[in-house]
């Protein structure tokens, strides 16, 4: 039988066919090393070609590392440019091959074209290798001094990544004072602005050991540096200018004259095409002219021009980042913006963020003369088909509201909100009618007709459901059926999950039983027995809370409940005037994008919810393995849960405290809802009442006191499964999506923290305990592992951090666990396991 023909395809340059491409592309390589032949460079070209696209694409290629190197000696810009980047890539992951390069970098270091000089250094100095530096010196010293500035440029950059290898050797060889002399003397600006760039973060990093530097880096904030740069600026790239415009912020003006004449120099920079430019030097301005109150008024109108030229001429990105530093502008002087409102209406076409932060600008300048404009423009937004935006175009109407005197046009609007037929509309209109009560109580008749209209069960979302109710409580007395509404929301208690609207449904049901007690009677009793044996910790307390009140006296419970109202003038404001100044401060950086100082996305401890990778990244599993690599998203909604919200979460869970509430069989909810026959209210005499003294209200309202039942049966003992196996992946996603069960500080013994110098001494002793280790870390005084355990015979996990400082012999717990009941069990059992640790 005859063999298969042999195809003349040539394989894809991306897609080798096997191991043998490579050693084909070596001979090849080889070959073409040292001839000298016509053509021979368009050869290396395709070849050079090859071995870029499959290191490229992951395929290992360093055995023609030497072969690549003896290709190198060639004229050929091209050429030379893909064989450093291949030498780069691998030289850095193999310290030995990096040796090979040595010779020929420095060779072309000193080539005549200098273009290829400077590519050399560049490759040379990003090496990054640090046994390597003594080689780099010598180029570096030729660099600064070459005749072409791309060399000196080049050399500039090296001299910094010189430094962060080996701060010494940059140092010794004097290079900060050759760049701070090219600083001063060199004719190309982009040398200058490396020069600035490199000696900040030299003389920054040096400042905290040197004296010397700490001076030095105070010179580049002098007189004469800082004119010097001034009135070169114009000169500069617009990346350098930033440089310059950053370094002028944080020099200090002798008096006002300078300042003015600082600020006649960059004039020209406000019209300036490149928003970066704009907004470094309006940064300038604005902190220039701080000490001077009328001056700085007029940088405000001297920079809006600028910058609402800037939104209307960029893409969205550059629109949303200067719309960000407007809004702080406008957050800080709105009258300043007040004639340009228009500026701010939504185009159709924009992004919704764009669209979000122009609302809120709408809402800040909005005055006597232009809320009529901008009111009715917000209406046009309600019908928008970007739910989003409608919704933010009605809070906008009612905060505008809320901050004007003369509203009776803006009520209108937002009554005729209520009546139209979607849903969103109707709840956000209804929390914007509940604050408008609270601050204009004389519009509560017109409102109140147009709320009166509304059935509770269109409305789902509970910030809605719940003003509702709390118009229903505190009109009662002007809305004829609002006992009844309460009652039926009241029967229909278990079907509300939102623990909000239970508790002011609780509150309404009270106040209605004040002002009309015949009709409500019924209800607030089947209220009180719904909420007693409520599983939600604040629902239960507000219900045992009323009980007692009404057991007290009446009278006193109306007052406390229902007290005389006062019209609210003012309301809180979501950010402190100190939080403010601070991101002022941070103008023309992404503190203003974010809306917060910088420590609170930069800073660890002020991140919120850690990423749990990050955590792990430097601890071990177990006592050998790492973890792998394995991002875990940081649960983000954990910083948006409010404290009742967090609760519902973690359901009957303990909190840790040492108060326990009193628990109710949640069958009683039923009871009440339908017969309302007896309630166990087993700590009247906790409140300081014995039970004849509350029969009156129990009487009232419906409720009995039947005999205290007997205390449930001891739960069994916590058993561990000493072989448990548990993965880190798994771990991970546990302790990102588990509620925090319990967290408590507990003192170590003096022989278990004096026994604690490396953590696997702690880890087996924990491990004959049933408590395993998946990962540990830390060295003394401080430690830190993560421990899982599993419930014998049940797939339950317990997750446990653990902190501790050997020094104060104190040790920080945390545990989440899947079988929240059993939390401070095995808590109990996890610290005893702990405090025997180092006594055995």
């Amino acid at each position: 039988m005859a063999p298969p023909a042999q195809t003349n395809r040539s394989p894809s340059p991306s897609q080798p066919s096997g191991k043998s491409e490579v050693t084909d592309l070596k001979l090849q390589l080889r070959q073409l090393a040292g001839s000298r032949l016509p053509g021979v460079d368009d050869s290396k070209r395709e070849l050079f070609k090859k071995v870029i696209s499959y290191m490229t694409i992951g395929i290992d290629v360093s055995s023609v590392f030497g072969e690549m190197v003896m290709c190198s000696a060639t004229s050929d810009i091209v050429l030379k440019k893909m064989c450093y980047l291949y030498v780069g890539n691998y030289a850095k992951v193999n310290p030995d091959l990096a040796l090979l390069t040595i010779n020929f970098l420095q060779r072309d270091c000193k080539d005549e074209d200098p273009m290829i000089r400077g590519l050399a250094l560049r490759s040379l100095s990003s090496l990054n290798v640090a046994n390597l530096v003594e080689y780099l010196v010598g180029p570096l010293n030729s660099g600064l001094k070459d005749n072409n500035s791309y060399v000196r440029m080049v050399a500039v950059i090296g001299v910094l990544k010189l430094y962060h290898i080996s701060a010494s050797t940059c140092t010794d060889a004097d290079f900060p004072a050759v760049l701070k002399h090219l600083l001063l003397n060199d004719q190309d600006t982009q040398v200058v602005a490396n020069c600035l760039l490199a000696l900040q973060e030299i003389w920054s990093g040096e400042a905290s050991t040197s004296e010397e530097a700490l001076r030095e880096r105070e010179t580049l904030l002098s007189k004469p540096v800082i004119y010097y740069l001034l009135n070169r600026i114009k000169e500069f790239s617009e990346w350098a200018q930033c440089l310059v415009l950053d370094l002028v912020v944080k020099y200090v003006p002798s008096d006002s004259n300078e300042i003015f004449n600082i600020m006649n120099l960059l004039e020209d920079r406000l019209q300036h095409a490149n928003g970066a430019v704009v907004l470094a030097t309006a940064k300038v301005f604005l902190h220039m002219t701080l000490s001077m109150t009328d001056v700085h008024q007029q940088v405000y109108e001297r920079i809006k021009a600028p910058l609402l030229t800037l939104v209307s001429s960029g893409s969205p990105e550059q629109s949303y980042a200067v719309l960000s530093h407007l809004h702080l502008l406008v957050m800080r002087a709105p009258y300043v913006f007040s004639s340009d409102y228009k500026h701010f209406y939504c185009q159709y076409n924009e992004p919704s963020y764009v669209k979000k932060l122009k609302l809120e600008m709408l809402t800040a300048v909005a005055n006597e003369s232009n809320t009529y404009e901008i009111v009715t423009e917000l209406c046009e937004y309600a019908a928008n088909v970007d739910i989003p935006i409608a919704r933010e175009s009605i809070r906008a109407v009612g905060k505008i509201a809320l901050q004007q005197y003369d509203v009776n046009a803006i009520v209108d609007r937002l009554l005729q909100f209520l009546e139209m037929e979607k849903d969103y509309v109707t709840a956000e209109a209804l929390v914007l009618v509940k604050d408008l009560l609270r601050k204009y109580p004389q519009w509560s008749q017109d409102c109140i007709a147009v709320v009166g209209n509304i059935s509770s069960q269109n409305v789902q979302e509970p910030k809605a459901k719940a003003a509702l109710i709390w118009m229903l409580g505190e009109y009662s007395q002007d809305m004829s059926d609002s006992p009844y509404i309460l009652e039926s929301l009241t029967e229909n208690w278990d079907e509300e999950h939102s623990p909000e609207v239970r508790l002011h449904l609780l509150t309404a049901v009270m106040k209605c039983f004040f002002k009309r007690p015949p009709e409500t009677q019924k209800a607030l009793g089947a209220a009180l027995a719904a909420g007693l044996a409520d599983l939600h910790q604040d629902v239960h307390d507000r219900a045992l809370f009323y009980y007692r009140l009404l057991q007290h006296n009446v009278t006193v419970a109306e007052r406390v409940v229902n007290p005389p109202k006062q019209a609210v003038s003012v309301f809180a404001d979501t950010q402190s005037s100190e939080v403010k100044d601070r991101i002022f401060d941070e103008f023309n950086s992404l503190s203003v994008v974010y809306q917060k100082p910088s420590y609170m996305f930069t800073d660890k401890e002020h991140r919120g919810p850690f990423e749990f990778s990050d955590e792990l990244g430097n601890l071990s599993i177990g006592t050998e393995s790492n973890v792998p690599a394995h991002v875990v998203e940081a649960n983000d909604k954990d910083l948006l849960l409010s404290t009742s919200e967090k609760e519902e979460i973690r359901g009957a869970g303990t909190n840790g405290s040492a108060y326990t509430a009193p628990s109710y069989d949640s069958s009683l909810i039923s009871i009440a809802t339908q017969a309302q026959p007896d309630l166990a209210i087993s700590n009247a005499e906790v409140a300081g009442l014995s039970p004849q003294s509350s029969l009156a209200i129990d009487d009232l309202l419906g409720l009995g006191l039947p005999a205290v039942p007997a205390p449930a049966p001891s739960p069994p003992p916590l058993k561990l499964n000493a072989r448990a196996v548990l993965d880190p992946g798994t771990f991970q996603q546990k302790w990102r999506q588990l509620p925090l069960s319990v967290s408590e500080e507990l003192s170590l013994s003096p022989q278990g923290a004096a026994a604690l110098t490396t953590p696997q001494a702690l880890l087996r002793h924990m491990q004959g305990h049933s408590v395993h280790c998946i990962a540990s870390g830390g060295q003394s005084p401080n430690f830190k592992f993560f421990f899982f355990a599993q419930k014998a015979e049940e797939s339950s996990i317990f997750l446990v951090e653990c902190k501790i400082n050997t020094s104060s012999a104190k040790a920080q717990i945390t545990i989440k666990a899947d079988d929240q009941s059993m939390s401070q069990a095995f808590s109990t059992l996890f610290q005893s396991a702990l405090s025997k640790f180092g006594t055995s």
